[in-house]
């Protein structure tokens, strides 16, 4: 299928790329279909709305940078996107990059994908220590001295 991306243009990509969110993202809740793009940078991806080409958000693995990362998400509450088993799940953050400041991830509001139905959803965590914004590179660094 082809997609219009706001990073690069129109391209075909696979089916197994489409990811289906039944109640969108917070803030875009009528936008549900994506697809996932590697980012021409590592280890960022894209994740780029079907429907408008200009709604696309850059993507981490926030256990890249914060190793200690846990999400206490119920197993009722991955039942929508019939997740059963840990090892099945893609997990994201979604980056900010202001023109004024550090490059931060929200924590809070983790991407969990189902890797086999390709379904996901956006959880809000309840744990403190996890905010919406988070220095990557302060973050990074911090880990890397740990």
């Amino acid at each position: 299928m082809q997609v219009a991306t706001k990073a690069y243009g129109i391209i075909d990509v696979k089916e197994q790329q489409r990811i289906t969110f039944s109640n969108g993202l917070f803030g875009f809740e009528s936008f549900r279909d994506y697809v996932l793009l590697d980012a021409e940078r590592r280890p960022f991806f894209w994740l780029q709305s079907v429907d408008v080409q200009r709604i696309a958000f850059i993507l981490v693995n926030p256990f890249l940078f914060r190793p200690d990362y846990e999400l206490d998400i119920g197993d009722e509450e991955l039942e929508d996107i019939d997740l059963r088993s840990p090892e099945k799940a893609i997990i994201f953050s979604i980056v900010t990059i202001p023109a004024d400041g550090p490059m931060t991830a929200n924590l809070q509001g983790p991407l969990i994908i189902n890797r086999d139905s390709r379904r996901g959803k956006q959880a809000v965590l309840q744990d403190s220590r996890w905010k919406t914004r988070h220095d990557i590179m302060a973050e990074l660094s911090s880990a890397r001295k740990a």
